[in-house]
């Protein structure tokens, strides 16, 4: 085993893969039943799965009726279900199998969970549904009705209960708890406590008979509670074979993780199928240790969840070899990749700011916004913000005082541009020339470039960032007005921005927890929903189409600039994706890499959002790891710009790094733990 090759399998950073079966049945057959069921258990351990799920009395069928009190049936059930235990012990893979099982002369619908070999444990259901088309009542006991923690069965002593959690000692984030179809359906579903016992992955055998609009129920039953429970639940239910005397059947199988659909199958189909899918058992994990309410669940649950018994097992799975993700990871975790909700998304950011600064606006009662328009990304979206917000207020937009502040490096792309952006905006639109200004501060610090010689140092660039940010601040005291502060997300995180006296200061900044490439999105957007009129849509995409750059020190052209922002700090869409998964979910540096690679790896995959001007770079993983380095240098060094940056409006869950509201954090801590971990990440593929 290599370190790259064991770097590039999904279960060496915190995912599971999973799998649904869906199997074709014969009522009444346990024999045929069992075959289909070793086969796809077989089938789903080759795809790499380490948990397969098959449907509620799968090896009986569910439409058995009457049958269930058949001696002979429940006699054949059993033996199928030894022979699927023998069929496992060769299969790195738990599997979940349904069937009838007498215990005490009482029948009850179980879940027999089953692993290399053993009987892991036998789960009853808990709640009988005797509506409707449904009469389980007429068969079998509830699981509150049983006197027993355990049961002999197949020459074992096994555990029995519906309080049982199974937990993978090789992999310590796979935890499993079982309920059973009408489980789910009640109002606090048995996996509930489940979930607040420790386990991450809910399952749940169902039948469930098809009807007009059920599978959509399905959907938002299985989608509400699996986020509610901070958990990926499987859930199956019976297909071809059951039987249509009063019901049909189109065997959905689904899976859901925290809220987000992974996997379903196709319905009515007439053969057997599985899906699979990888579900992140890290961010599970780390959602519930952020959701501190989740804690607090258990706490006041405490003696119901003292009541689970916890089930070792060991899939023994070799992790040496590469194992591919299949999960879809989005290249730009902050920009929706399907068109409707990336309009959705856009307006919804858009509306969130503006709502902020109207507010800002009202309870000051100030009537006039400052803002320094560059000709840049950043401040053209924040300036769409103010003229959104004096709309909203009834004000004119010659309130908002624009002045565009060129220096020794503004090239003339940028300077038309801001001044053909205000012109379509409505804004007042002045024009300082900054330069004066800086060549007297150069001159008072003995600075060279004071005495004609080209020195272009940092002192050289944050004079002219502090200017500008001097004449804002003097020209709101001047007109009554605050500054709107143009500083984005993306900036901020890797602390691309002047301390104190430069873009990092402002009396209130609409744009610091927007990301740049959603930045990039929302002027997109606004140019064609044209909101600014043709013109203004026109200047736009010009803006979009500009390179970044801070435009501080004097290029060799007045139309190009001679700094490249990403040439210095990464690229932008890569340096998102880094902060994304860093400050969303903790990630570590090696899955961030991991993700990074498995997103950004393979241009032909389509992984970017539709429409123009968007990326489809590649990035290998020596790429991504030199760009990864450069992000957390850059981030842990930069935390003390983060501690004092002004109001600003949270807009996304993927976090802020306000000192008020996601992120709080020492100034002083270093990244050499984070440095060291990413060099597990190999140089090469």
């Amino acid at each position: 085993m290599t370190a790259a090759s064991h770097f590039f399998n999904l279960y060496t950073h915190g995912f599971a893969r999973v799998a649904v079966a869906v199997p074709a049945s014969r009522v009444a057959d346990p024999a045929f039943n069992g075959e289909q069921t070793t086969r796809m258990m077989a089938d789903a351990a080759r795809t790499g799965a380490a948990v397969v799920l098959f449907p509620e009395l799968g090896l009986s069928g569910y439409t058995c009726d009457d049958l269930f009190h058949q001696h002979t049936l429940l006699d054949a059930c059993e033996k199928a279900l030894a022979r699927v235990v023998e069929a496992s012990a060769s299969l790195p893979i738990v599997s979940v199998v349904g069937l009838p099982l007498r215990v005490d002369g009482r029948l009850f619908n179980c879940a027999a969970v089953v692993s290399r070999g053993r009987l892991l444990g036998v789960v009853p259901k808990t709640y009988l549904p005797n509506y409707a088309e449904f009469y389980e009542a007429r068969q079998f006991n509830p699981a509150a009705d049983t006197t027993r923690d355990s049961i002999d069965l197949l020459g074992e002593r096994v555990p029995f209960g519906n309080e049982l959690v199974f937990e993978a000692q090789d992999l310590p984030l796979l935890k499993l708890h079982v309920e059973i179809c009408e489980d789910v359906w009640v109002p606090i579903p048995p996996s509930s406590y489940g979930a607040l016992a420790g386990a991450t992955v809910l399952l749940n055998l169902s039948a469930s008979n098809i009807t007009v609009g059920k599978a959509d129920y399905r959907h938002r039953l299985v989608n509400i509670h699996s986020a509610r429970c901070l958990a990926a639940y499987l859930y199956s239910s019976a297909g071809k074979g059951e039987s249509t005397t009063d019901l049909a059947w189109d065997g959905q199988a689904l899976v859901y993780e925290n809220g987000d659909l992974l996997a379903e199958s196709e319905r009515f189909s007439d053969e057997s199928h599985l899906i699979t899918a990888d579900v992140d058992l890290e961010r599970l994990a780390h959602e519930r240790m952020r959701q501190t309410s989740f804690g607090h669940s258990v706490s006041q649950h405490a003696d119901r969840v003292k009541r689970f018994r916890h089930v070792g097992f060991a899939l023994l799975r070799d992790h040496s070899q590469p194992l591919a993700l299949q999960r879809e990871v989005a290249r730009f975790p902050y920009v929706p990749s399907d068109p409707k909700r990336k309009d959705e998304r856009c307006n919804e950011v858009y509306n969130i700011q503006v709502q902020a600064l109207v507010q800002r606006l009202s309870a000051s009662n100030i009537r006039k916004l400052v803002i320094g328009v560059s000709g840049g990304l950043d401040s053209t979206h924040a300036l769409l913000v103010c003229a959104k917000a004096m709309d909203r207020l009834g004000l004119p937009r010659s309130n908002i005082l624009g002045y565009t502040m060129p220096g020794f490096a503004t090239t003339s792309r940028t300077l038309d541009q801001a001044l053909r952006l205000m012109q379509a905006v409505g804004c007042s639109a002045q024009q300082i020339d900054i330069r004066p200004s800086c060549e007297q501060m150069l001159k008072d610090l003995g600075h060279p470039f004071a005495d004609g010689q080209p020195v272009y140092d940092v002192t050289f660039e944050n004079v002219q960032a502090g200017e500008r940010t001097n004449h804002l601040f003097r020209l709101a005291n001047h007109h009554q007005g605050i500054v709107v502060g143009t500083g984005d997300l993306s900036e901020l995180a890797l602390g691309w921005c002047t301390y104190g006296v430069g873009d990092h200061m402002s009396h209130y900044n609409v744009n610091a927890s927007v990301p740049k490439t959603l930045i990039k999105h929302l002027v997109r957007w606004v140019a064609e929903t044209k909101q600014v009129g043709d013109a203004g849509s026109d200047v736009l995409v010009d803006i979009l189409d500009t390179e970044i750059s801070p435009e501080l020190v004097p290029g060799t052209s007045g139309s190009q600039p001679a700094q490249s922002t990403e040439a210095s700090i990464g690229p932008y869409e890569l340096q998102d994706f880094n902060l994304f998964h860093v400050l969303r979910y903790g990630f570590s540096p090696t899955k961030v890499a991991f993700l990074s690679h498995h997103a950004w790896h393979d241009a032909a995959a389509g992984r970017w959002p539709d429409g123009p001007g968007v990326s489809r770079n590649e990035y290998g993983i020596g790429e991504i790891k030199k760009n990864l380095r450069i992000f957390l240098r850059r981030f842990f060094t930069s935390q003390f710009k983060r501690s004092c940056v002004p109001n600003s409006p949270k807009v996304g869950s993927g976090g802020s790094l306000s000192p008020r509201g996601d992120w709080r954090a020492p100034s002083d801590a270093g990244a050499d733990l984070w440095l060291a971990d990413l060099e597990r990440v190999p140089d090469s593929e």
